[in-house]
């Protein structure tokens, strides 16, 4: 299984487009983003997949975004941080904000990955035997260029594409 692991949109609705194109041409059907969408409006362009949300320090309006994700599709999971299992993988997700919670989640050897954003920077990291990647933003030009993450659950192999800024 391919997941799309996206974050840091801003409203950035057209690189936003752009890696959701790229998610649905790779045939990816889940998508983990790490948080700041920012507003829920911008979700009507992630229609079609399933969904876990990890909520971020800019997206100020968590309940209109759970309505909007539990409305496209049930199996949506919308919080301030995800674990569960995805096929045979335990992942764990974060938005990064909160203090010691990514940390916990790495230090916890109970994922074989764990997903976070808020840096706007790339990270693909193993410690201990849990891998951390942050796939980048989406939304931002301080840092890095805009991108994105399409991991292969079965392989492990992590793709990162860059967004040409739209």
């Amino acid at each position: 299984m391919r997941l799309g692991i996206l974050s840091d949109s801003h409203d950035h609705l057209g690189n936003l487009k752009r890696a959701v194109e790229i998610f649905r041409a790779e045939g990816v059907t889940l998508l983990v983003h790490c948080g700041d969408l920012t507003r829920p409006g911008a979700l009507a362009l992630l229609r079609g997949f399933q969904v876990i949300y990890v909520l971020g320090n800019m997206d100020r309006d968590a309940a209109a975004i759970q309505r909007e994700l539990k409305a496209q599709d049930e199996r949506n999971v919308v919080g301030p941080v995800y674990t569960g299992r995805v096929g045979e993988t335990m992942i764990a997700a974060t938005h990064g904000h909160l203090p010691g919670k990514l940390e916990a989640l790495v230090g916890s050897g109970r994922y074989a990955y764990v997903f976070h954003g808020h840096t706007h920077q790339r990270r693909d990291e193993l410690v201990g035997r849990t891998r951390i990647i942050n796939p980048g933003a989406l939304g931002d030009r301080r840092h890095e260029s805009r991108s994105i993450c399409l991991l292969d659950l079965a392989t492990g192999l992590a793709d990162f594409r860059t967004i040409a800024n739209w």
